[in-house]
């Protein structure tokens, strides 16, 4: 039986003295809508700079942050087919976006769209996609944004193949699981951090290598060295701004795949050596839902287990936020109940 009312998170403005938790009433899933008790939900860096000023876009206040979430359909609206009362689901980041080249302006759960820190959620059936038998929801709740932007960048689109090197900057959510999936093809990692302990647990996830990027500035001759000169077959570029340490990283005819922006919205790199290397620069923003429903499938296979640095209760969300802004090692899920 669904409550009238529920709690949900939401900002009454850019900030976060705008956020505020409130109850109220619970949606009913209109036809071809389901609705949705969340079970968990991820944080991303992008719902901080939701949070922190709306990223320039036209929220519509009172807004709810939040892209990724995990959780159960309890009721369906008319006409829904794809899920029944009681099957899990995951969001998806791009709603709509199902499969192929997306056409057109895109918008995101989380941003303009209405998010998913609430304990129920109406979505359009087509928004949602399985979720995989072997994860709970906290760990599941990681796969739409983080996980799927890694699969995109080495599986979807880099056709990663046993005996490939991968290097991964940072131990966020993302980077770690481009780890992990490049394990789980038999390819190896080397992870480019600047925090010493960090590294070690990422050689304890399987890391083959870590490389202390405060120690070593010129990281990218380090790559080359551990591979025998040949350099990485893909580079998930995640810090973004001055990509000369990636340019020296690549290997000839490798990808580098472009996903963050922690160091700016602008990136930059040598152009003769990305010219004779014949690299390839491809920009990954997350993906769509049948990419998501092949990583639910590879994850099931595998038994891949996303790693999460951290959980909080679901009251907890400005702790978590703070948890964050301070850089975790893998990502940061909140609980609901």
């Amino acid at each position: 039986m669904t409550s009238d009312s529920m709690k949900r998170w939401q900002m009454s403005r850019p900030g976060r003295d705008g956020l505020s938790l409130v109850e109220v009433a619970v949606p009913r899933p209109g036809p071809g809508e389901i609705l949705v008790r969340v079970g968990a939900v991820s944080l991303n860096y992008r719902d901080r700079l939701v949070v922190a000023d709306g990223m320039g876009m036209a929220l519509d206040f009172p807004f709810t942050p939040g892209s990724d979430m995990a959780g159960t359909v309890v009721e369906t609206g008319a006409g829904a087919t794809r899920f029944a009362a009681g099957d899990r689901v995951l969001g998806t980041f791009w709603p709509g976006w199902i499969d192929g080249l997306a056409a057109g302006p895109r918008a995101a759960l989380g941003g303009p769209l209405p998010g998913v820190l609430s304990e129920y959620v109406v979505l359009p059936e087509e928004w949602a996609a399985a979720a995989p038998r072997t994860l709970d929801d906290a760990a599941a709740s990681t796969l739409p944004c983080a996980g799927l932007t890694a699969w995109f960048a080495l599986v979807e689109t880099g056709r990663l193949r046993a005996g490939e090197t991968v290097v991964v900057q940072g131990t966020g959510g993302v980077a770690l699981f481009g780890l992990q999936l490049a394990r789980a093809h038999g390819a190896e990692a080397i992870v480019i951090s600047g925090d010493a302990a960090k590294l070690e647990r990422a050689r304890a996830l399987g890391a083959a290598h870590g490389i202390d990027r405060r120690a070593t500035p010129e990281w990218g001759r380090v790559v080359r060295d551990l591979t025998g000169g040949r350099g990485a077959d893909h580079v998930l570029e995640i810090a973004g701004g001055d990509m000369a340490q990636t340019a020296e990283a690549v290997a000839q005819g490798g990808r580098v795949a472009l996903i963050g922006l922690l160091e700016g919205f602008a990136f930059s790199a040598p152009t003769v050596p990305m010219m004779m290397k014949q690299a390839v620069i491809q920009g990954i923003s997350v993906g769509h839902r049948r990419g998501l429903e092949d990583l639910v499938r590879a994850v099931d296979r595998t038994g891949l287990e996303p790693a999460i640095g951290a959980e909080y209760g679901f009251a907890d969300l400005p702790a978590a936020l703070d948890h964050l802004d301070r850089g975790p090692f893998g990502k940061i899920v909140l609980r609901m109940g």
